[in-house]
């Protein structure tokens, strides 16, 4: 009888350990990516392992997702569109370690982007690059920076590109970015949101939104009624990963969770990246799609801004620049 209990304990034991539970905590336009992901890593899983798996997905603005991590969410691996909300995890939670970014290729980020900009059909206002943005009859729409990492690069874009034309020149960027900022229709919480406003409630002349978000924009919405355009000069927008230490050693979840993440470094993977429009780094997936991508001057925001870090203190603090010419666009509009 003793025997028959242990192998049913040791049983049961075993099936829990194959049915672990992966929490994916992601940006908010990644839904649609995830969920073509997800199947597919859970066949890998099954094949490499023989156990299952079952993912859960949370989206949000990165910054709320990084928040509630910090208030208590359960996430196995973070899947972020900016750095900052990952080195959060660890400045504020001590839930991963400050070099988490060496642990996978490409400062750990599978795939990458840039900022460019959804108009309505037949490009009405003639928008070809930032300078268009700051016209007086071109009304805008993105994220709010101060919740949406979207947001964040949009603006960060905004003020690069316009350095990179201007030479430098701060006051005529601040000048710019102040009658940019004055275009803004709406300043939603997060990319989703953005793109609900702008295709859904009408408003606004361009959407700015991630390269990859605007073509599955237009493919969603209708190719009849929206055009792509991708400014010559834009940001890198890397999206890092890491697993979220503190969690899946609580779970002991790490395996399938460092996995997951290695999962999108896959040539199928890659391949299906770049099918949602996202830029990757595999050498023959980049061959087979150099037609789908064209050629921008990439601006890295440490080449700016010293860093990240720096970056989030001058611009996004309260009180920082980006506040400074929110007041200034009020006094234009």
């Amino acid at each position: 009888m003793r025997v028959w209990i242990s192998a049913l304990l040791l049983a049961i034991a075993g099936t829990a350990s194959a049915q672990q539970t992966l929490l994916n905590s992601s940006y908010d336009i990644a839904r649609e990516l995830f969920a073509a992901v997800n199947p597919k890593f859970q066949a890998h899983w099954q094949e490499m392992t023989g156990e299952e798996v079952s993912i859960k997905q949370s989206h949000s603005g990165s910054s709320k997702q990084a928040r509630a991590i910090l208030q208590g969410l359960k996430a196995d691996v973070v899947t972020f569109n900016q750095v900052t909300d990952v080195n959060v995890l660890h400045d504020k939670g001590n839930l991963i370690p400050a070099d988490w970014n060496t642990r996978l290729p490409n400062n750990s980020s599978p795939y990458y982007s840039t900022t460019a900009f959804l108009v309505r059909k037949g490009n009405p206002k003639n928008i070809q690059g930032w300078a268009d943005l700051a016209k007086e009859d071109v009304s805008v729409v993105f994220p709010n920076p101060k919740t949406s990492g979207n947001g964040r690069y949009t603006y960060l874009a905004a003020w690069m590109a316009t350095s990179d034309r201007l030479d430098g020149n701060e006051d005529k960027i601040r000048d710019y970015m102040a009658h940019f900022l004055a275009n803004v229709a709406v300043f939603d919480s997060g990319g989703r949101a953005a793109t609900v406003t702008f295709a859904e409630r009408e408003i606004g002349d361009v959407l700015i939104s991630f390269e990859s978000e605007v073509n599955n924009i237009r493919k969603q919405y209708g190719s009849d009624d929206y055009d792509v355009v991708v400014p010559k000069t834009s940001v890198l927008a890397e999206f890092p990963v890491t697993v979220v230490d503190k969690v899946v050693d609580q779970k002991g979840t790490r395996k399938v969770a460092t996995e997951y993440l290695n999962f999108l470094y896959s040539e199928d993977i890659q391949r299906l990246l770049a099918g949602f429009n996202y830029r990757v780094h595999n050498d023959t997936v980049v061959k087979e799609t150099a037609d789908q991508f064209p050629p921008v001057k990439l601006l890295e925001v440490a080449d700016y801004f010293g860093s990240w870090a720096d970056a989030q203190k001058t611009h996004f603090a309260s009180g920082g620049e980006l506040d400074r010419l929110q007041a200034k666009a009020r006094s234009l509009r």
